[in-house]
């Protein structure tokens, strides 16, 4: 894909042991800003992790800061490219973990799964001993995933331990492949499974989204549009932005029927939560979307808020 746009998309992660992670938030942040870099980045001790957009003169120079630190060297990204910002803030947050399991022991800087490069990815998956998870959550696989690739519908990647304790047997499951949108997941996951005595492991390298990039839309075995976490909502196949939109009120994505609703109210209901949010939730929905109204109206951007389930 050409670079014709004047906003760049990085979606950027490393485990690596950062012990001083906590000094190193202020100094990131400062850079970003300086820069106009925006966007959310996450600095735990296992490492950092998050996406952010801006020129590509901006983000080649974030990039080029974060590498100086020897520990970052390796840090990898992909990126993709839009007209304008798909964030509205500059945020650098310090977490426990930069991709949440919520399982002790488990290190993808210790110990991980084999990784697979885009190009022989489709061999892989296309072998039938090979068991195939999709890693991501259940609203993301809803609107695209590998053919054949098994959901695991959960709700959160906190699930994922209990269902593959619940599913499945290193004794009988030889061959396990693993997906997830930018790789990160994965990393933790194959981890988690070599813990549980699972021998084969394998996981995409960089993810769905370094697939699209590297595999030609003849060939792919991928089949829908790829759920992102910013504003672009999805991504085709060439990594332009997809149909969906977002209901800002459950954060799931809508397409076109879903929006045509009659249970559908900009930034209030979709038909996926009409009837299920809490009313303390939809109060809030209704504010927030009375202020983005008030913005539109003075053409100014509003920013509408981060999805809390927000993990690559």
């Amino acid at each position: 894909m050409t670079n014709d746009r004047p906003i760049v998309v990085a979606a950027l992660y490393q485990f690596v042991t950062l012990d001083d992670f906590e000094a190193l938030r202020e100094p990131l942040l400062a850079e970003m800003k300086r820069l106009d870099v925006k966007g959310t980045l996450l600095l735990a001790r296992e490492g950092i992790n998050g996406t952010v957009s801006g020129t590509p003169d901006a983000i080649a120079a974030l990039l080029d800061w974060l590498k100086r630190d020897p520990r970052l060297a390796a840090l990898d990204h992909k990126e993709s490219y839009c007209d304008a910002h798909p964030f509205y803030r500059t945020k650098v947050k310090l977490k426990r973990e930069i991709v949440t399991m919520g399982v002790e022991g488990v290190d993808p800087n210790t110990r991980v799964g084999t990784y697979v490069e885009p190009e022989q990815w489709n061999d892989l998956i296309d072998d039938p001993e090979v068991l195939v998870i999709d890693t991501r959550n259940d609203y993301e696989v809803a609107i695209g995933s590998f053919e054949g690739a098994v959901d695991p519908e959960t709700r959160s990647f906190r699930e994922f331990p209990d269902y593959v304790r619940e599913h499945y047997d290193p004794a009988r499951h030889k061959k396990v492949a693993m997906f997830c949108t930018g790789g990160i997941r994965c990393e933790k996951a194959s981890s988690f499974m070599l813990n549980e005595g699972f021998d084969e492991v394998f996981h995409l390298k960089g993810g769905i989204l370094n697939y699209l990039e590297k595999v030609p839309e003849s060939e792919t075995r991928w089949r829908g549009d790829c759920f992102v976490f910013d504003n672009r909502v999805t991504v085709r196949h060439d990594l332009s932005k997809g149909e969906f939109e977002q209901c800002h009120a459950c954060r799931r994505p809508i397409s076109a029927a879903d929006q045509a609703s009659e249970r559908y109210s900009p930034g209030i209901s979709c038909p996926h939560c009409w009837d299920s949010l809490p009313e303390k939730t939809r109060a809030s929905a209704r504010e927030r979307q009375k202020q983005i109204e008030l913005a539109r109206a003075r053409n100014e951007p509003h920013p509408i808020g981060r999805d809390p389930r927000a993990q690559h």
